[in-house]
């Protein structure tokens, strides 16, 4: 009997994680169960297997428990199967023979490393049109750049030493390119055009929201925020788009696909695999936190997950064609009235926030 109850618990502790992150809080203690869906799944799994051992037929309650079980599963599996290779490709692959491409390279290189010559030798191994290096400080800014300035003569340096520096490194010029403060004076993201080779404009955005946890911000209003104000920036401009970072986000939590919903960007991990960048230093817990989305004019080459650098994170990189007469084939449907609500609502929540804060 006393088995029977400690497997109860945990069946019922499994069902809670399911349904924690579908909770209206804000809580760090709640968003972090955003992450682990494939996790939860295979522990659901587990529990399961493991009910049956002492499994009654006659018990009412014990089918009611591997039936919840079950349900939870499924609702995991749902969650992470448009990231498994058997999924259908959100993003198309690029068409044969292509002609214009862009490269970009992603890595939080972790302030507190010490190991630059394996972030510069990553980086030169796939020498990406485009290297973004986030929690990057002056330490890191002059151990890199005399490193990188031969093979990229555009840059725009935001080094700080609060673990949001930005490096943003390109082999064609950069166009208007701003620093800007979308959710925080301490939180940069840079704003900025690309013009390559073929004459055709790039509008990028580089970011890297603050992620909900005790240690950085207690809810997930700042992380939030701010990319729903990149959402409205996308739907602005006039030219193809790329959001790359460290979104300190799962592709599949509701905030990230409200932010697909609304931006209309595309995930290049749908069809293809998790390509999970955190945590680099754990085989379990580990899970897709930087991202590359773009607009329907891109499709995709190549996508690779980087080696290991020394950080806490795995580089992401990936090799786009720009074929914009094709974006009509893969453009998501547009927003609905009631999910750009959702959006502002929750720009409106972090201004609130900050009126009350002074």
């Amino acid at each position: 009997m006393v088995v029977k109850w400690i497997l109860r618990v945990f069946a019922i502790l499994v069902i809670l994680l399911t349904l924690f992150p579908y909770l209206s809080f804000n809580q760090w203690y709640v968003r972090i169960w955003d992450f682990p869906h494939l996790q939860i799944a295979l522990l659901t799994l587990f529990a399961i297997a493991l009910y049956f051992i002492k499994f009654n037929l006659k018990s009412k309650s014990d089918y009611a428990v591997v039936l919840a079980l079950t349900g939870c599963f499924l609702f995991q599996s749902v969650k992470i199967y448009p990231y498994t290779a058997f999924a259908d490709k959100e993003m198309g692959n690029a068409s044969a023979n292509v002609t214009t491409s862009l490269s970009v390279y992603a890595a939080n290189v972790l302030q507190k490393n010490k190991k630059v010559e394996a972030v510069v030798k990553d980086v030169s191994k796939y020498q990406s049109d485009v290297v973004l290096l986030t929690e990057t400080n002056e330490r890191w800014k002059n151990a890199v750049v005399n490193k990188l300035e031969a093979a990229y003569k555009h840059s725009f340096l935001v080094p700080k030493e609060n673990t949001y520096g930005m490096l943003l490194f390109s082999k064609y010029p950069l166009y208007e390119t701003k620093v800007k403060y979308l959710v925080e004076d301490t939180i940069p993201s840079i704003h900025t055009k690309v013009i390559i080779d073929t004459k055709d404009t790039i509008q990028l955005f580089a970011i890297h929201p603050a992620p909900p946890t005790p240690q950085h911000n207690p809810s997930s209003v700042d992380r939030d925020a701010e990319m729903m104000k990149i959402t409205q920036l996308t739907r602005e401009t006039e030219y193809p788009v790329i959001v790359l970072g460290d979104f300190n986000d799962v592709a599949w939590s509701e905030t990230t696909a409200l932010f697909q919903r609304v931006s209309g960007l595309l995930d290049m991990r749908k069809g293809r695999g998790f390509f999970n960048t955190y945590n680099a230093n754990s085989w379990l817990m580990r899970w897709p936190l930087d991202h590359v989305f773009t607009s329907a004019d891109f499709r995709v080459m190549q996508i690779e997950r980087g080696a290991d650098i020394g950080s806490d994170h795995y580089p992401f990189y990936a090799k786009l064609s720009l074929e914009p007469k094709l974006a009509e084939e893969q453009k998501l449907p547009p927003p609905s009235k009631e999910e750009v609500a959702k959006a502002f609502e929750q720009i409106s929540e972090k201004e609130t926030s900050q009126t009350a804060g002074h």
